[in-house]
């Protein structure tokens, strides 16, 4: 200024674009939209959006290049990849409130394509917490039985505790339902008459069961399953993936992504630090698990259960199968409580009779074929 001050000026001239991305930056986000709009225009795949938060991340995890969303959108609409989001529903004004972890948890199942290479349609068994939103337990199955689901529950009350109430659907699996279930049931039972096995192992370890009467108002455990949904399907698409054993080793990836690394957009929060900081401030209503007397084991609980009449012969039928076994009542009922290993293909009976374990027996599942698994 001193030197020259006719020709000073704060004015900054820039000698170059600004906010502008590399070549190969641009060519990587254009190469990703094209394979999510394969992903769009397989009908067989749940996808129906290109999901630019995914792309960010993909880019970044296969070529280290960072860009943000904004840009990858601005590119999308330059090329003609993107899609408008949908108009909002009208909210559902029925939803649960909870102040503790443990006080309600959301449990259901989804079928998809998790992959365009499988051969079959895969369930998604999930259970998150309702107030922290921490995904407790997930895993894809190839069919939704009651044990996958009994499996859970061991699998939740051993590691966490037992919850005060379970919220699920109207399915078969967690409630019987007359006009529907009847090919199961006897013709006169009423709805309500009859205990579902998954149901009769909350009963043993004192946890209410909740149904929610509409798809809407489990809507707490639908958004993380979208987000699951869809990260699963595009990494699988990506992958290769053909088996079960390998999607569930990404969905146990992107479980521990959600619970652990992401801000939940309601909470505001990561799951797991809203659920440590819950326990820490004694707003939690998990109990320890502890086996409820006269039962011996694990086995007797997470387990299902026949009632049988004993013959003069001293023994039972499940089916055209009969069991002979020590300290048998003569015409007496007994209670069968049968415990399926999935890795040995056998099945351990255990015989009670008025709170008393009578006798410890082991056959092949294939043998059981009048039990509902």
């Amino acid at each position: 200024y001193r030197g020259n001050p006719a020709e000073f000026s704060i004015q900054y001239k820039r000698t170059k674009a600004t906010r502008s991305i590399s070549v190969s930056t641009e060519q990587n986000i254009i190469k990703e939209l094209v394979v999510a709009k394969k992903f769009i225009d397989n009908k067989n795949m749940p996808i129906w959006s290109y999901n630019y938060s995914f792309i960010r991340s993909d880019l970044e995890r296969r070529y280290h290049q960072k860009v943000s969303v904004p840009t990858i959108i601005a590119k999308a609409k330059k090329y003609g990849f993107y899609i408008g989001k949908p108009e909002k529903k009208k909210a559902h004004d029925r939803e649960v409130i909870t102040n503790n972890v443990g006080e309600l948890i959301q449990h259901d199942s989804s079928l998809h394509l998790w992959s365009p290479y499988a051969s079959c349609k895969w369930w998604l068994i999930t259970s998150i917490d309702d107030y922290s939103r921490f995904i407790l337990f997930a895993l894809l199955v190839l069919r939704d039985i009651t044990l996958f689901h009994i499996k859970a529950l061991q699998t939740m009350f051993l590691r966490y505790g037992l919850p005060l109430s379970f919220y699920v659907d109207c399915d078969s699996i967690f409630k019987f339902v007359r006009g529907r279930d009847e090919l199961h049931y006897k013709h006169l039972l009423q709805t309500d008459d009859v205990m579902p096995q998954w149901k009769q192992v909350c009963l043993d370890c004192q946890v209410k069961v909740i149904n929610a009467l509409s798809p809407q108002a489990k809507g707490k455990v639908e958004r993380p399953y979208g987000w699951i949904q869809d990260h699963i399907v595009r990494i699988c698409a990506r992958e290769n993936v053909t088996a079960v054993t390998q999607a569930n080793s990404i969905l146990h990836r992107e479980v521990y992504e959600y619970n652990y690394k992401r801000i939940h957009s309601t909470t505001n929060e990561i799951p797991i630090l809203r659920y440590q900081r819950a326990i820490r401030e004694k707003k939690s209503v998990f109990r320890q698990f502890l086996i409820p007397p006269p039962y011996q084991s694990i086995k007797d609980i997470f387990c299902f259960r026949f009632n049988r009449t004993v013959d003069a012969y001293r023994t039972v039928s499940i089916d055209n199968l009969k069991l002979k076994f020590n300290n048998a009542p003569i015409r007496e009922e007994v209670t069968l409580r049968i415990y399926p290993n999935l890795q040995t293909g056998l099945s351990e009976i255990r015989f009670w009779h008025k709170d008393k374990l009578l006798d410890i027996q082991k056959v092949k599942t294939a043998l059981l074929k009048c039990v509902h698994f």
